[in-house]
């Protein structure tokens, strides 16, 4: 009999352990779950930490009102499912209430505007730990982040003051007002993702699967039509097979053409892949060379 674990069954003991961890020290946290495949595989990984217990903390979701109905219906019957607790931050509200201004034009988007519901939120709900399924291997600003990643009493990141993490020690000390960003999925990629996917057999909104799909060629990415990113002059809007690699807000989130409908048929797909899922499909990372550690230092996830 052999006892050594497979690099899934590592990733996955190392995850849990940190879920525990934030549990054990930590009074309020929270899990952010947007229906995405990572935030999926999170829930799932959370559940497998306490079952047969129910989730010692709430699941929050930073809804920006151009979310993809299907991501939507399956957050909603995966919470139904676990009878967990799902508080919605929203970024319409935010805009309502005039505490953030909504952006203008052909490509203006609402993905930078979830920074202050979010924080709005963790501060109104005491949180003091933030679960999220960001990974390394995503995109260089997130390749920065430890584990436990300290934010101020303002929800900012400084990338230049973070805590050693030694022998897998992780320091949950914070004052009143401050909170921690924590990363169990830090060192998967997106393969490892998949694999842990096809292996539980956690379950996905349709949009991972290969689809038809409305869809036109803006910046080298193919958009999904909606009425929320109104097409340019000379912009055509074709019918195509495609499936999403990562899901946020509709008018930042590129598809793929693809015609893989399984897990098996995807996986195959990232294996002759070369870029990474945000690389691929998230224009709000092309903005500039550091958008996404911009957003971050001002309390973006």
């Amino acid at each position: 009999m052999s006892y050594a674990l497979s690099h899934l069954e590592v990733l996955e003991a190392e995850s849990i352990f940190i879920i525990r961890e934030v549990a054990a020290e930590l009074d309020r946290p929270v899990l952010l779950f947007s229906g995405g495949k990572d935030s999926a595989v999170m829930l799932h990984l959370a559940v497998k930490a306490f079952w047969p217990a129910p989730l010692p903390f709430p699941l929050m979701h930073v809804d920006t009102g151009h979310n993809f109905p299907e991501v939507l219906q399956y957050r909603d019957e995966r919470v139904a499912e676990l009878g967990a607790r799902l508080i919605v931050a929203s970024v319409q509200d935010a805009i309502d209430a005039g505490r953030v201004t909504e952006e203008k034009g052909p490509r203006a988007s609402r993905n930078r505007l979830q920074t202050q519901p979010l924080l709005g939120a963790i501060e109104q709900h005491g949180f003091n730990a933030v679960l999220g399924g960001a990974r390394r291997d995503e995109e260089k600003a997130r390749a920065k982040e430890r584990v436990y990643s300290f934010r101020d009493e303002f929800g900012q990141w400084d990338p230049k003051n973070q805590r050693p993490e030694l022998w897998s020690l992780f320091n949950g000390r914070h004052r009143r007002g401050e909170h921690l960003r924590v990363f169990p999925l830090s060192n998967w990629t997106e393969l490892d993702v998949w694999q842990y996917i096809a292996r539980e057999g956690v379950a996905l909104p349709s949009l991972y699967s290969s689809h038809r799909r409305e869809v036109f060629l803006r910046d080298g990415m193919l958009m999904a039509a909606s009425p929320f990113l109104p097409t340019l002059p000379g912009e055509t809007v074709t019918t195509q097979a495609v499936r999403f690699r990562t899901v946020g807000d509709m008018t930042c989130t590129a598809c793929v053409a693809s015609t893989a409908s399984t897990v098996e048929q995807v996986l195959a797909e990232l294996m002759a892949s070369r870029v990474t899922e945000r690389g691929a499909s998230r224009a709000d990372d092309r903005f500039s060379d550091t958008a996404m550690e911009d957003r971050k230092r001002e309390g973006y996830f």
